[in-house]
């Protein structure tokens, strides 16, 4: 490869993030329960090399197949969309068709701005030298690398799915652990699948595992490095602090194309056991559509929205893979979810984990009780008369939260942040002084379930689990509401 030719920052402010002459993929090899494929970073005459694996606990590829060999080939290309910002050229060296080339091209350019806007306009505590100060700059492509297929894929037969049959993405969280009682509920076959990251980050879900594993025949596992790989490509990108692993944030360095990796590592046990619906654990805030300095963007929650599931179910459509994407819970708030949660289904309730840091005592895993996220499950918990404590969290982490809670910047849209100190201070919980008491305010639609037309749409839930969901649902909400502009009025689903 020719050396590459120097662009000046003057013609190209965003020119130091152009760090990688060529990232190359795959193909993924195959075996009956795992695949790996290497992922080869060129720089110059200097290159490295890592091997992504994800491993099953049952077969689930036929290494002469070309479908799985298709299959294969989309789940090891999903985290080099992270990357496009960075490199000339990104060479994906396996079998995709014209349906993969599009949604590879469109999501790489999407992922492309959403880290522009996120990670390098907005303040990133990992970014350093002149990676972060980059200029606002307006564009109609944000996507540097020119994406190179080697191979067309050879013919792939399609899959036969049973819509009755689910799949939930499970992490531990209380989405997918609402999502799956919910179902179970209702009698459906319900197969939670976990994705176990070889890092601490399984941590999170290894309570929930464990007790799944325990009780439920479906629970499924696919383990990969996936969270290696992450990291070993951080130590390509000059403009990240070398000491990334060990410094303490709530977020993530780079990478904001996340939920796919796993979502494609999953398809797999669900072409195997032919589940028709996969259930991603998102809730009403997720999809938003904001700008920043006339820079379009959906801050960096794109794979979280129902515009993503949208996506990813056409491209299930176009492929010919019987799968439906969605989330059962886009009605409601963060609030109402843990409410539901906590008051119809405490068993599962327990084994919640939700933590950025957490730690192993004995057999269980327990939250730090500091981070934002263990601040913010603190507080939902507690502003319901829950007890913390029967997920992890002691009496003096409960009292530190209440103390840290009105200083914190909460994940929330600012309704949810609201309505929670709202209800912690209308209960006397907030500490004397407190200047959450300031902010708190009332925002009744938060406990109620909210329809509208961009973040939650009342027909995108399956017509055959609409009744019943939004019989428990209105059993714990105080009734439903509809968006009309900046207004919510009485809303009467089961109406409709």
């Amino acid at each position: 490869m020719k050396p590459r030719k120097k662009t000046s920052s003057f013609k190209d402010p965003l020119a130091v993030l152009d760090v990688i002459d060529r990232l190359e993929v795959g193909p993924a090899r195959l075996e009956h329960d795992r695949l790996v494929a290497t992922y080869k970073v060129s720089k110059g005459r200097k290159s490295d090399s890592f091997e992504l694996i994800y491993k099953y606990e049952e077969d689930v590829f036929d290494p002469g197949d070309t479908s799985c060999q298709n299959l294969a080939d989309m789940i090891a290309a999903q985290i080099a969309l992270n990357y496009g910002l960075f490199a000339r050229e990104i060479t994906f060296q396996g079998q995709y068709d014209s349906h993969d080339r599009h949604f590879l091209r469109d999501m790489a350019e999407n992922t492309a701005r959403e880290i522009y806007v996120k990670k390098f306009l907005e303040p990133n505590p990992f970014l350093v030298g002149p990676g972060a100060s980059l200029p606002a700059i307006r564009k109609k492509r944000y996507l540097r690398a020119r994406l190179i297929f080697e191979r067309d894929a050879l013919s792939t037969a399609p899959w036969h799915a049973d819509q009755s049959k689910y799949a939930v993405l499970s992490s531990g969280g209380k989405d997918s652990l609402l999502s799956f009682g919910l179902l179970d509920e209702m009698g459906f076959e319900t197969h939670p699948v976990f994705i176990n990251e070889s890092g601490r980050h399984w941590y999170t879900a290894l309570n929930s595992y464990r007790y799944f594993k325990r009780k439920y025949n479906y629970t499924a596992r696919v383990w990969t490095n996936s969270d290696r790989l992450f990291n070993w490509m951080l130590r390509h990108l000059p403009f990240i602090r070398k000491d990334f692993a060990s410094f303490r944030a709530d977020e993530y360095p780079i990478r904001l194309w996340t939920v796919a990796v796993f979502i494609f590592g999953a398809l797999p046990l669900l072409r195997k056991r032919r589940l028709g619906r996969l259930i991603i654990g998102n809730e009403y805030d997720t999809t938003r559509r904001w700008k920043h300095k006339g820079i379009p963007h959906y801050d960096g929650l794109y794979d979280q929205s129902r515009l993503f599931d949208n996506t990813m179910s056409r491209y299930f459509v176009q492929k010919g893979w019987g799968v439906k994407q969605f989330s059962i819970l886009r009605p409601l708030s963060e609030l109402m979810i843990e409410k539901i949660l906590v008051r119809r289904y405490p068993g599962l309730q327990r084994q919640q984990v939700s933590c950025h840091a957490t730690h192993i005592e004995g057999s269980r895993v327990y939250p730090c009780g500091n981070c934002e996220k263990c601040r913010r499950i603190v507080g939902m918990l507690l502003a319901q008369d829950a007890d913390p404590r029967r997920c992890g969290y002691t009496a003096r982490q409960m009292k530190s939260v209440l103390h840290h809670l009105s200083n914190t910047h909460l994940r929330q849209d600012a309704a949810s942040a609201g309505h929670l100190l709202y209800l912690l201070s209308r209960k006397g919980l907030m500490p004397p002084g407190s200047t959450g008491k300031e902010a708190a305010r009332p925002y009744p639609q938060i406990e109620r379930l909210m329809f509208d037309n961009e973040k939650s749409l009342l027909d995108e839930i399956p017509a055959d689990i609409r009744e019943s969901l939004l019989r428990i649902y209105l059993e714990h909400a105080n009734g439903a509401a509809m968006r009309r502009g900046t207004e919510w009025i009485d809303f009467s689903p089961s109406s409709r």
